[in-house]
């Protein structure tokens, strides 16, 4: 909506309507939900803030600017029900800068602290007790896209990089149209007359998927000790670029501060604190079921003397829960769980980890992780809910030289 700036330059001099909707500064948190919240529940909907109710461009100071984006990542969260996916863009017009917030339309009806709300014309009004039952039937989960399959806002058929997306395209049908192809495997999508990337098709084939899906990147930490101190941190990357390469990162980074020990009987036994193989199978499972929607975590890894922890946004999908997860299959993400299973392994970590493709999709990666690591360490790897976020916590197995002074 409004992608180029000529076309938003227009808007701003017409004025505000349905569509798009002008604030000086931030307003108050609740103002703010219902804005949001109401652009979601009809066709979506571009709030600008830096810009007055006439449309004269006042832009933001930086450290306004900064509080601002804060301010509306927390408020899509914490807000409204459920959390409202919206994507921030600073940006300067007129030589001034302003904070440009997209609001797809959504899958679903969202409440803010006003109620059910929907814009009509440059205002917004609660809605009609039977609008909203009609609403609430033809917006049910039934038949709805898939989280993974959905369009990336702002993003174009020319956004994603053609030789990531080459990868999923058979040698046999070379001779079709690259875009139709892409169409037909959902990495693009349609969108009215316009064509985006789909959310899988973004995360598999574009260098900076966070560019466009806020946080969607591997945050690892190593730390000397068991506690998450600042002063104890030893080595901190993130993990950018496409899913496939965000989960080769991050297994060498753990691969590099995994501690061997060893000790001499006949001949020489070596034993590393982490078993890699399920190492491998925690960051494929965490890549593959986070909620992307979910822009103001990161999934994030931390590295202690005496344990693993790694945390992916997102609850449970479906009925699943923590006690069935070695027994039960439910994937967010069929769309790019099937095109991680179509992308082999680099050798040597192939070898490691006894995979030749990223997701074999047989069900077994829960059952690796729980098996390896308490055969490793003597202790069964935990998962826990924590609110909206998954939680594992892999326990290091003890040297081998404490063991034998024990």
């Amino acid at each position: 909506m409004f992608d180029t700036l000529s076309e938003l330059t227009e808007k701003i001099h017409l004025g505000e309507d349905s569509t798009i909707e002008f604030k000086r500064e931030l307003p108050r948190r609740n103002v703010l939900a219902d804005e949001i919240a109401a652009f979601a529940n009809a066709r979506g909907g571009v709030l600008l803030i830096g810009v007055d109710d006439h449309g004269d461009i006042v832009g933001l100071d930086q450290h306004n600017l900064d509080r601002t984006e804060k301010t509306v990542v927390e408020i899509c969260r914490d807000s409204i029900e459920p959390h409202v996916p919206a994507f921030s863009e600073r940006m300067q017009l007129d030589g001034k800068v302003l904070l440009r917030v997209d609001v797809p339309r959504s899958l679903f009806i969202h409440k803010s602290p006003g109620g059910y709300l929907a814009g009509q014309g440059s205002s917004k009004q609660v809605m009609p007790k039977e609008y909203l039952a009609r609403l609430l039937q033809s917006r049910s989960r039934v038949g709805t896209v898939p989280p993974d399959r959905r369009s990336v806002p702002k993003s174009t058929g020319n956004t994603l990089r053609q030789d990531l997306c080459q990868r999923f395209i058979p040698q046999e049908a070379s001779g079709y149209e690259v875009e139709d192809l892409l169409l037909k495997r959902e990495i693009l999508v349609r969108e009215g007359s316009e064509l985006r990337a789909s959310v899988a098709g973004l995360l598999m084939c574009h260098d900076r998927p966070d560019d466009y899906l806020y946080n969607s990147f591997i945050q690892a930490v190593y730390y000397r000790g068991t506690k998450m101190d600042a002063n104890c941190q030893f080595d901190t990357q993130d993990f950018r670029g496409p899913l496939d390469q965000q989960i080769l990162d991050a297994y060498k980074f753990v691969k590099n501060h995994n501690q061997l020990s060893a000790r001499k009987n006949i001949g020489r036994t070596e034993q590393p604190q982490f078993s890699m193989r399920a190492v491998f199978e925690a960051l494929v499972n965490a890549v593959v079921h986070r909620d992307y929607s979910r822009a103001a975590s990161k999934i994030r890894l931390f590295m202690f003397a005496d344990r693993l922890e790694l945390s992916s946004p997102g609850a449970l999908a479906n009925t699943l829960t923590v006690e069935r997860l070695r027994y039960g299959q439910a994937t967010r993400n069929e769309l790019l769980a099937r095109l991680l299973s179509e992308i082999t392994v680099e050798d040597n970590v192939g070898r490691q980890v006894a995979r030749r493709y990223f997701l074999e999709r047989r069900g077994e990666g829960v059952g690796i992780i729980l098996d390896e690591s308490t055969a490793l360490s003597g202790k069964a790897p935990v998962y826990e809910q924590i609110d909206e976020t998954l939680h594992l916590t892999i326990f290091a197995a003890k040297s081998l030289q404490e063991e034998q002074e024990l």
